[in-house]
């Protein structure tokens, strides 16, 4: 049997490293996910185009989907395994969620090769992918606020230690992104720096439990681009024409939201600098089965 899923990237309005409250919001750009079951006991990765990245994550998002379910699917765990392969636009350790779209599509696209997606609610399905992040190490908090956005669509606030969904909305946007040619992992943010922001993060949570979101994401750029020591610079190129503008999650890329015509022009700007600039739509629907 055989699975297939598709899960958006994210951009952050709020990072949960100060105080564990984040928050994110859906983008287009897209990580599939394909699992085939099989009768040998074991589960293999593979990540299309990067041969030697590690494929922990996506290979316990496969297990722990497994493990929960393939019984009521009429399996036996102890022989059922797979093969798991995923293929992404979203550039790796660029601050844009792709570990959360890779364990949201994978979990999925196990759920869907189980026959047993319809049953399992969606909001579920992504604390599994948040459990497997926490297991691999590729995330500090568990990052339950972009993996919730990138599984429900829209903007979600989140309390991060207890992996609760606060609040969620649908804001009409479009997003402008630029990725600068270096890469920076989660794992490896100072926390230590983050947490001393803590009263600046608790102004943006309060700011965007407002629905006051482009606000709380400036705060917040501005904030954590102190404390992880990244550039303003792109910020400032943003403002004050977009509705707001951030790092998003620990870097490199930063996120702009606002109407089209207005970040075509930021755009323009930020082409000018090293990397790679998109204008996007953003996202309301999330992970999703794909149909052959």
């Amino acid at each position: 049997m055989d699975g297939r899923a598709v899960a958006p990237a994210a951009g952050t309005v709020l990072n949960a490293l100060a105080t564990g409250t984040g928050s994110a919001f859906a983008i287009d750009l897209e990580t599939t996910a394909t699992v085939e079951l099989t009768d040998s006991g074991e589960t293999v990765g593979r990540v299309d185009g990067h041969p030697d990245a590690d494929t922990t994550l996506i290979e316990r998002c496969v297990d722990l989907t497994l493990d929960e379910f393939a019984a009521s699917a009429g399996l036996d765990r102890s022989t059922v395994g797979a093969r798991v392969r995923t293929e992404s636009e979203v550039p790796m350790a660029g601050g844009l969620k792709s570990s959360s779209a890779a364990a949201n599509a994978t979990v999925l696209a196990t759920l869907d090769a189980l026959a047993v997606s319809d049953a399992v609610d969606r909001i579920d399905a992504c604390r599994l992918g948040v459990r497997a992040a926490r297991d691999a190490g590729v995330t500090a908090t568990g990052a339950f606020d972009d993996a919730s956005a990138s599984m429900l669509g829209g903007v979600t606030i989140t309390d991060n230690t207890s992996d609760e969904l606060l609040a969620r909305d649908e804001p009409d946007w479009h997003a402008a992104v630029y990725t600068p040619p270096t890469q920076a992992y989660s794992a490896d943010a100072d926390i230590a720096a983050c947490e001393r922001i803590a009263p600046m993060a608790e102004l943006v949570e309060e700011l965007a439990l407002d629905g006051r979101y482009g606000e709380a994401m400036t705060v917040n750029g501005f904030a954590f681009c102190g404390a992880l020591e990244f550039p303003t610079g792109p910020m400032l190129d943003a403002l004050p024409d977009v509705t707001g503008v951030s790092l998003s999650g620990t870097g490199p890329s930063y996120v702009a939201v606002g109407d089209r015509d207005t970040l075509a022009g930021v755009r323009e700007r930020w082409n000018e600098r090293e990397g790679t600039t998109r204008l996007l739509q953003t996202r309301t629907d999330g992970t999703r089965i794909q149909t052959p």
